[in-house]
């Protein structure tokens, strides 16, 4: 049980375009949304699928190769680490929980099918 970590696995589609920041210290960061399908039988046994949206985001060289490689509609397949943060916006107190990309891999484009 010492070996528990904290990992996360998807392949889905890209849900919009990255967003290449570069931070005061001068970090890259990137991030965009990613949404992965779930296939199911309902009560009556008739197939529904229901769509997740995940929110992304990497760092350094993998957020600057993201930036160059992954655009809108591309599948790929991602693998990182659970996170939650909270903010605060307009006076409020808000929360988010992201995937944090350590890897990827690039399956192809909507268009390329």
């Amino acid at each position: 049980m010492n070996n528990l970590r904290n990992t996360v696995q998807l392949i889905g589609r890209v849900g919009q375009d990255t967003e290449l920041k570069t931070l005061d210290s001068g970090s890259s960061l990137v991030s965009f949304s990613l949404a992965t399908n779930d296939h199911y039988k309902d009560k009556d046994g008739v197939k529904q699928e229901r769509t997740e949206w995940h929110r992304l985001t990497a760092w350094g060289k993998t957020a600057e190769l993201m930036d160059k490689m992954v655009k809108k509609g591309d599948e790929i397949a991602i693998e990182g680490k659970l996170t939650h943060r909270s903010y605060e916006k307009d006076g409020e107190t808000r929360y988010a929980t992201e995937v944090v990309v350590n890897e990827f891999v690039l399956f192809g484009s909507k268009d390329s099918k």
